[in-house]
Parts: structure tokens; C-alpha cells; sequence
């Protein structure tokens, strides 16, 4: 069922837009421009109503605050007002809002109006969703990934907590399509993009497929100490599929695995980590591959093993 959020310091009012769309809507009730930014944020709604006239901030200044976020800026938000002249219409659609609901209620003119800036959300986020997945993996593409991770870096950089980011090459894989067959590859391709995801499953991991046989993950939180950990567990779960690989040391699928964790300052650059990342990775594959090194917050390299090829 579709989320709809409703901002309007009136109960009554709320109740009412509440009643007439509840039994096809999860209707949640803010009364404050800042429990209603709150709410907004968590993320999840597919609408927002939102009334024009509230004490302390007035909706002109939340709709503003919700442009601006990146959680809510894509969500259709309908303005519910009294004021009928043009210019409060006007500056509405300016600040970004898609539709006008007055009081008091049509129940006709609210279902009708809101069922169609649902339909077109929902129609836009599949659109998204699907210019933004990796159609043979099923996982995140590089353009979703660019979007999301500068995001997150941001996101981390503010909140002060550690970001990492790791990089994943399948070995040996030009050698595998060469013996295999470009068929057989692909396969191999989902086979890890499917293990590599299903073992990011915290809600602040992310994984996408970074080209060809690479991918990259991120995540918020956590100590590189255990991420470490985390990724030797990845590398070995890919080694225990079996996939019979003869151009390979080890006669299976593996992969050579890079990451960096660092707590990053609003001045740091985010392409100077992915580039260490990158590094760790070579570093990975000159050691003899199917192992994962990473750069610590002690600023020193962690190797998994030490097998100079």
C-alpha cells in the first residue's frame, strides 16, 4: 500500500483528508513543519499534502527544505490551502509543488487528484529504477552508483562516521570468457553479483555493478576491523560456489578484493579514496589475487595474505 503523509497543524482538517483517502492509502499525520520534515526524511512516501499556512515555518518554507534534501526532493508534494488567488499559486509551483487542493474538501476532487500524482510517481520511480539497475546482475548500475555514493559521502562526512568502500574483480575473467564462452561469463557475473549482495544486507550497504567484471560496495558505520573480516568472508563464500574456472590457481571462480575505510571531513574529496580503493585492488591482484587488501583508518595496508606473484 502506497504512503501518504499529511503536514497541517489543524487535526481536524488532517483527519478529514485522512478519512477520505484511508482503505487505499497508509496515512500518516505530522502537525508541524518539523515533525512533518522528520517524517519526510525516514523516506518510504509516495505523496505529500502539505498545508500553505502553519505557525513558526509556513509551507512555502518546508516545501523549500524538502527540494533541497535528496530523500524527499523527488516526492510530488500537493499544497492544501484556502488562499484561492494566483499568486499563492504561483510561488507554490515555482518552489516545486504539483497540484493545488483547497479547502474546504471535495472528497471527488482530492481522490481524484491525488490517485494521479500517486500513478505518476509510482510510473516515474519505476522508470528510475530501471535506467538505474544493471540488467544482467539486477543490482545497482554505475550511473545509480555515482548518484548514490557522492550521497553517502556527504552523508558520512556530516554525520562524522566511518564510509568504506571496496572493490571487487572477478580473476583471470578475460581467461574465462576465452575457455567458457561469453555465455558462461555472463553467468558468472550474476553468480557473484548475487553473492556479493546477498552478503551486504545492513540497510546502509550498497553494491553496484562498476563495469565489466568489477563491482563496488559502500557502507556507513562499522570499524574497518570487522569490515576487513567481513570481506575475507565475501571473497571465500565466491571460492565456494565452484565454478570450475582451469585458467584459474585455484580451478575456481575467485575474486580479487580493494577497500579503504576513512571518517571523512567536509573538505575531503571522495574520487581520492575511490582511487585508493582502486589501488588496494591492483595491490590484491599482484599478490597473487583472490585475496582482499585494504587501507585501514591507521593509514597501513592490511594484507590478507602475503603471495607475491
Amino acid at each position: 500500500m502506497e504512503k501518504i503523509l499529511i503536514v497541517d497543524d489543524s487535526i481536524t482538517q488532517a483527519s478529514k483528508l485522512k478519512s477520505i483517502l484511508e482503505g487505499e492509502y497508509e496515512i500518516t499525520i505530522a502537525q508541524t513543519a518539523i515533525e512533518g520534515l522528520s517524517c519526510a526524511s525516514i523516506g518510504g512516501f509516495s505523496l505529500i499534502l502539505l498545508d500553505v499556512v502553519m505557525p513558526e515555518m509556513d509551507g512555502f518554507m518546508l516545501l523549500k527544505k524538502l527540494q533541497e534534501e535528496i530523500i524527499t526532493q523527488s516526492v510530488p508534494v500537493i499544497l492544501i490551502t484556502s488562499l484561492s488567488d494566483i499568486e499563492n499559486e504561483q510561488h507554490g509551483f515555482m518552489l516545486g509543488a504539483v497540484d493545488y487542493i483547497t479547502k474546504p474538501f471535495h472528497p471527488v476532487i482530492v481522490k481524484a487528484r491525488v490517485n494521479t500524482h500517486v500513478k505518476l510517481y509510482r510510473y516515474r520511480k519505476q522508470v528510475e529504477e530501471q535506467s538505474m539497475t544493471d540488467q544482467l546482475t539486477g543490482i545497482a548500475n554505475r550511473r545509480q552508483y555515482d548518484l548514490y555514493s557522492l550521497a553517502k559521502w556527504q552523508e558520512a562526512a556530516r554525520l562524522q562516521v566511518p564510509f568504506s568502500i571496496f572493490m571487487f574483480d572477478i580473476d583471470h575473467f578475460k581467461a574465462y570468457n576465452d575457455t567458457y564462452g561469453h555465455p558462461a561469463g555472463d553467468k558468472v557475473i550474476a553468480a557473484v553479483a548475487k553473492t556479493i549482495s546477498g552478503n551486504m544486507r545492513r540497510t546502509m550497504d550498497f553494491v553496484a555493478r562498476y563495469g565489466g567484471e568489477e563491482f563496488v560496495a559502500i557502507t556507513l558505520g562499522g570499524n574497518p576491523q570487522s569490515i576487513f573480516g567481513h570481506m575475507k568472508k565475501i571473497r571465500k563464500n565466491i571460492e565456494k560456489l565452484q565454478i570450475p574456472h582451469k585458467g584459474n590457481v585455484s580451478k575456481w571462480v575467485t575474486v580479487s578484493i580493494g577497500g579503504v575505510t576513512v571518517t571523512p571531513k567536509i573538505c575531503d574529496d571522495f574520487g581520492t579514496y575511490l582511487k585508493i580503493a582502486d589501488t588496494m585492488l591492483y595491490d590484491a591482484k599482484h599478490l597473487g589475487r583472490n585475496q582482499v587488501v585494504w587501507y585501514g583508518d591507521d593509514r597501513k595496508q592490511w594484507k590478507e595474505f602475503d603471495r607475491p606473484c
